[in-house]
């Protein structure tokens, strides 16, 4: 199996080594213990800063194609949160790849010394999807290298643009022999994980996600699932409603609604239902307009899903908007009062579309939230710090965050993942750091004094010291 990569100038380059032998280098790789070097892990971590900033103008050229987006956007969203954690992580990389010194219990003190050396696992696999193609390739790479591991990215297929341009820079910056890009579809896909990798990371639908962990529990890989998840947000009959409104509208028209973290469907108190409905539906205008946000979904087949879930929505379409399944183009809708078991609630929408559902308290939002699968986030707009420990408490989900929505995923030092059907594990800063290391527990015990106590046969005066002595 072989794979030939199109040059953006028509031409094709030499067919690239199959998964297999991909594999097969990336361990040889791994076994020489180049890796560990925590200087050599450095010097990746910079060159992808670099690689970034020296391409900027390719990127977007490239997200453009695939994504008809913008280029600003495309720094926004797909570069400038990669070299935030990529700063962080080289900041503090030193400190979290030092063995951590571990106090043995009172029983042992003075005969050994304990401590977990923070260990690369190996060969991973980061396996990610069409919405942000460059940032959800090189931010779990910046986690895997900063951990000493040899990664295979395998980029969607539905975004070829982006996934060539990896192929070609990714070998420019980075080691060679320890990165490697792979192009193709599920196919390929599969070929790597039959490989019998240390760790797979892997961001996607919760469908798709199944079926790689299945695939990788034939090998007992670890895997890591970020998956989607209908976020929730409530809007308290306390909230400024003019800001949730804004911010509502901003976090859900990023990438067309293209994003696993998009508030996803709205709870609202009914004393402010009328005022945030009437707010939302024109800040979407507004911002729809004066943000130049793109319009274009990523194929036929979204733009479709997309229509169907308008259409059988019920309810009542505040803002209408529009899906053309030809040319792509979805413009917002608003639905107040949609039809709780319509697919439009049911199913992750991941386009610019906002169900309303009134509440009559905090109280009936939550069991509404607790009612559903858990998703990677929920946000809450309230002047209330006891309506805030209140949903902190009583729901469950990835995140949570008050008074703004998918902001935390920019923060380094907050852990990213979900819970649940919206996935499991954690990514960036340190907990990337861990998620792709294992903590590898380390004791060293004296030779002397070798007490008799600890060997056979245990007489009665031996067995009445041990439960007096070692707790």
């Amino acid at each position: 199996m072989t794979t030939a990569t199109a040059h953006p100038n028509g031409t094709t380059k030499e067919a690239a080594p199959d998964a297999r032998s991909v594999v097969a280098g990336l361990r040889a790789t791994f076994d020489s213990g180049r890796t560990r070097d925590v200087e050599w892990r450095l010097r990746q971590l910079e060159a992808l800063d670099r690689l970034l900033s020296e391409n900027e103008e390719a990127i977007a050229a490239a997200l453009k194609q695939d994504l008809g987006r913008d280029a600003y956007s495309s720094w926004l969203i797909e570069i400038l949160s990669v070299n935030m954690d990529n700063s962080y992580v080289r900041k503090h990389l030193r400190a979290w790849a030092k063995p951590q010194k571990s106090a043995p219990p009172l029983s042992f003190r003075g005969l050994s010394s304990m401590s977990y050396q923070p260990t690369p696992k190996g060969v991973v696999l980061v396996i990610s999807p069409w919405n942000y193609p460059v940032f959800l390739s090189i931010a779990p790479l910046v986690s895997a290298l900063a951990a000493g591991n040899t990664v295979v990215i395998k980029p969607s297929e539905l975004t070829p643009a982006s996934a060539r341009l990896l192929a070609e820079l990714v070998p420019k910056y980075v080691d060679p022999t320890a990165v490697a890009v792979v192009e193709g579809g599920p196919e390929e896909t599969q070929t790597l994980i039959d490989q019998g990798l240390d760790h797979i990371f892997f961001t996607g639908s919760e469908r798709v996600g199944k079926l790689v962990a299945r695939s990788a529990a034939e090998h007992l890989t670890p895997v890591t699932l970020e998956l989607g998840g209908k976020c929730p947000v409530i809007v308290a009959r306390d909230a400024n409603v003019a800001v949730a409104a804004r911010r509502v509208a901003a976090t859900k028209l990023v990438n067309v609604g293209q994003t696993c973290v998009a508030p996803d469907y709205l709870l609202v108190e009914r004393p402010v239902l009328e005022e945030f409905t009437a707010k939302l539906v024109a800040e979407i205008k507004k911002q729809r307009v004066d943000a130049g946000q793109p319009v274009r979904v990523i194929h036929r087949k979204h733009a479709e899903h997309i229509a169907r879930l308008v259409a059988t929505s019920g309810g009542e379409h505040v803002l209408p908007g529009s899906v053309d399944t030809e040319t792509l183009k979805v413009e917002p809708a608003v639905v107040l009062n949609p039809d709780l078991d319509s697919p439009l609630m049911r199913e992750e929408i991941f386009g610019p579309i906002l169900p309303i559902i009134p509440v009559d308290s905090i109280a009936e939002a939550i069991a509404f939230v607790r009612s559903r699968p858990r998703p990677l986030a929920a946000y809450v707009f309230t002047a209330s710090s006891a309506v805030e420990r209140q949903v902190i408490a009583e729901t469950l989900s990835g995140a949570v965050v008050v008074n703004q929505a998918v902001f935390h995923c920019a923060i380094p030092s907050l852990p990213f993942g979900g819970v649940g059907a919206s996935g499991y594990g954690s990514s960036r800063g340190k907990f990337g750091f861990d998620e792709f290391s294992q903590k590898r527990a380390l004791m060293s015990m004296r030779t002397t004094p070798d007490l008799p106590l600890l060997y056979p046969p245990f007489t009665k005066a031996k067995r009445w010291l041990a439960r007096a002595m070692i707790r």
